[in-house]
């Protein structure tokens, strides 16, 4: 009964997502703020709500392992699945991509998130710290994108999710599924989280770092599934590369203003690792301009199978 009210809830969870982006996206354009700020703000923080959620909700249900589990084992998933599976699939074309300077801040993001570990329990300070590098981001990201739009000298820039002619009730209603979709959802994982790693003997951060990560990366897989088969190499790189900062910047950021984050040794001497481990992989597909083959897939893909079994053995 619990993995399947784990299901229930991650499947809330995903659809109540995917509502909040659309209305707070189609209620920001409709009183006037420009796309541009919408899809580095609103966009990328709406999809990364459901991990915020989970995180909070386990802090305050007891469970902060969870929470560390979840995002550490989603950003390890990014890399490995999310990338490899749309590459054993059709490819990505990625030697064009220009990603190099998002990767080098996601790598540093990395970096200052391991220091702040080894300084832990993570606590609110901490979160200040994490949060003040994610405003120092955004605030380049968004420079860089102005620029690149007035050189570009383009109509405004469409944003997923965005209809110009939805009306304000669908809009209000968007947002109020959204609103009460996410608690609902985080709750119903989290609780059967816990209560299926109670039962197996199985760590919560395992469980994080498995279960509740996987579900969590499910969004950003379909994204970059659907990226693959249009040929948009792009985005389904600078999909991975934006929900890895956000994660670590972001999500562990708010949730230790809500509470202490401890951080086990396992963590420190393995878990963490191979998350770093798996963002260095990237360097031959931004910098080489390698494409990310079927071959390279397949090797993703391992990697992340054999990651899991070691985890749960």
């Amino acid at each position: 009964m619990d993995f399947l009210f784990a299901a229930l809830g991650l499947v809330i969870l995903v659809l109540a997502g995917d509502s909040l982006v659309k209305g707070a996206v189609n209620l920001s354009l409709r009183v006037g703020i420009p796309a541009l700020i919408v899809s580095l703000t609103i966009v990328a923080f709406g999809t990364s709500a459901p991990e915020l959620l989970i995180s909070i909700a386990a802090v305050e249900d007891g469970a902060p392992g969870l929470a560390l589990g979840n995002v550490v084992g989603s950003n390890t998933a990014n890399v490995l699945l999310v990338l490899g599976i749309p590459a054993l699939l059709a490819g990505l074309h990625t030697a064009d991509c220009d990603t190099k300077r998002s990767y080098i801040q996601m790598i540093a993001a990395t970096f200052l998130f391991i220091a702040v570990c080894f300084l832990g329990p993570i606590t609110w300070i901490h979160g200040l710290v994490l949060l003040a590098a994610l405003a120092f981001m955004l605030g380049d990201a968004f420079r860089e994108a102005r620029a690149h739009r007035n050189a570009q000298e383009d109509d405004e820039e469409e944003v997923e999710g965005a209809d110009p002619d939805m009306p304000w009730p669908r809009i209000i209603l968007f947002l109020a599924l959204g609103l009460v979709g996410l608690p609902l959802g985080a709750d119903l994982l989290v609780d059967a989280s816990i209560n299926i790693a109670r039962a197996f003997g199985i760590s919560e951060e395992v469980i994080g770092l498995t279960l509740v990560a996987f579900g969590t990366s499910l969004p950003e897989l379909a994204t970059t599934v659907m990226a693959s088969i249009r040929r948009q190499a792009d985005v389904a790189l600078g999909n991975v590369i934006g929900s890895n900062m956000f994660n670590l910047l972001a999500i562990i950021g708010i949730t230790a203003l809500v509470g202490e984050i401890p951080v086990t040794a396992e963590f420190l001497r393995f878990d963490l690792w191979v998350m770093l481990g798996a963002s260095l992989l990237l360097i031959p597909f931004v910098y080489l301009r390698k494409n990310l083959t079927r071959v390279a897939g397949v090797v993703l893909t391992g990697l992340y199978a054999a990651y899991v079994v070691m985890l749960l053995t």
